[in-house]
């Protein structure tokens, strides 16, 4: 940022301090004080305290992860209870939708400078890494931490980034040296990082337009999702929001069941963790659709099953990086990092909350009976909050999963209609606008 704007700085504390007065002044009901909006502004202002304790070394580190996951478990309760809050009044922000649009734009530009100049970590070259070996064909050893945290759905999304960065490396070298691959994954990984950013603030608007019928409704939680501390911290981390576009398109193309299991089949393959929505989004489809949703879910994760064949020399090697890929691994201590890192005797602890998640997973088949896009949108923004109190590799950081998917939770009108049954058409077409619903299951 210092070579485009000389001598700037805006450290994660001053941030923190300007997006929270930002989103108070934008989005607070003055008028409606004890409104269920303004609770959840609060709570999403008092998650910035506990990134900032994060950020720092020592017992401070600890107790910023205990601030994360009290906070979640506020989150959790509030879209447990969602469901049954049907009185859902439009309150809009306080600024206009030119004013929302030119801030929303302005965030936008300062979130891909700083994608493109800040430092890139290791782990956000491992898409690029993995997929110039899959490539090539080189087997990856079966302990690779980076395939047991992220599958090949990772690595195949980052295929054209990795195809246009190549192409402004040094072209004409058939055999780029170890030098121009650091730099063709570096670029790749920023720029996946940008689209993924991209992808979130688009789709969310066109959720707005389209299934809120309010298209300022759709700026206004792209333009606080920008304004969140979180989005300026982990801007640059792939890991962190690839998954959220996907999700956040899943929700988007909810009226196509065979595009949004493929999207939710990649999210699968990407990060494992969205498996576990399984049972809430196959029971949204059950009465019409279903079929279509689970062909799209099952036929994608077998594809990036499959594309494990291109490392690996052997059945044992392939079965090894299967295990990887759906999470085997994930009831290891090894690579543990984040809140259980601090005490190994919680360990048992961390394994009754992954029991419960499943039974919270599971629940969600039967409950509630009649669901329609609300329910999906605040049942799956809590499951995929509910992955951080047990997630291995930084629980409780990893936000963006749940985070768009929650904010249009807390902004979305009352949506009982949206229902599969009377938005899907028996066969595999889109109903067709006006078309009117069979009374057939």
């Amino acid at each position: 940022m210092d070579q485009i704007l000389p001598k700037y700085q805006l450290n994660l504390t001053t941030w923190i301090y300007l997006s929270s007065l930002l989103t108070i002044a934008i989005y607070f009901k003055f008028a409606r004080f004890w409104s269920m909006r303004n609770l959840d502004l609060v709570g999403l202002v008092l998650l910035a305290p506990g990134l900032l304790l994060i950020d720092q070394n020592g017992e401070l580190r600890l107790w910023g992860f205990v601030w994360l996951f009290v906070m979640g478990l506020f989150f959790l309760l509030r879209l447990l209870i969602d469901p049954r809050m049907v009185r859902r009044p439009l309150l809009e922000p306080n600024l206009s939708t030119g004013g929302l649009t030119f801030l929303g734009c302005c965030l936008l530009v300062f979130l891909m400078v700083n994608v493109a100049t800040r430092d890139v970590l290791p782990e956000d070259l491992e898409g690029a890494r993995r997929l110039d070996e899959m490539l090539s064909r080189t087997e990856t050893a079966a302990g690779d931490a980076g395939l047991s945290r992220r599958g090949p759905g990772y690595i195949w999304l980052h295929l054209l980034p990795r195809i246009s960065m190549g192409r402004l490396v040094k072209p004409d070298q058939p055999q780029p040296d170890d030098m121009d691959r650091l730099i063709v994954y570096i670029a790749t990984a920023r720029a996946m990082a940008a689209l993924s950013h991209l992808a979130v603030v688009i789709g969310i608007v066109v959720i707005g337009l389209r299934h809120f019928d309010n298209v300022r409704t759709g700026i206004a939680v792209a333009v606080l999702y920008l304004l969140l501390p979180y989005t300026a911290q982990m801007t640059g981390r792939v890991d962190h929001v690839l998954p959220a576009a996907l999700l956040v398109w899943a929700v988007q193309c909810y009226r196509r069941p065979l595009l949004s299991g493929m999207l939710l089949g990649l999210a699968t393959g990407t990060i494992y963790y969205p498996v576990f929505l399984l049972p809430l989004w196959a029971s949204f489809y059950w009465e019409r659709g279903r079929w279509r949703f689970l062909t799209g879910f099952f036929t994608t994760l077998v594809l990036l099953l499959g594309s494990l064949v291109f490392t690996s020399s052997s059945l044992a090697s392939f079965l090894a990086q299967a295990k990887q890929m759906l999470g085997w691994t994930s009831l290891s201590l090894e690579g543990v990092n984040g809140f259980w890192q601090f005490e190994e005797s919680a360990y048992p602890y961390r394994l009754v909350v992954m029991a419960l998640f499943v039974v919270m997973s599971l629940g969600f088949a039967l409950w509630p009976a009649q669901k329609n896009l609300g329910t999906l949108l605040s049942c799956s923004a809590a499951l995929m909050l509910g992955v951080q109190f047990w997630h291995a590799q930084g629980g409780g950081i990893y936000m963006a999963w749940y985070l768009p998917l929650l904010l249009l939770t807390a902004f979305r009108p009352n949506l009982e209609d949206r229902v599969a049954v009377n938005l899907l058409s028996e066969g595999w077409r889109l109903r067709r606008p006006g078309q009117v619903p069979s009374m057939a299951a």
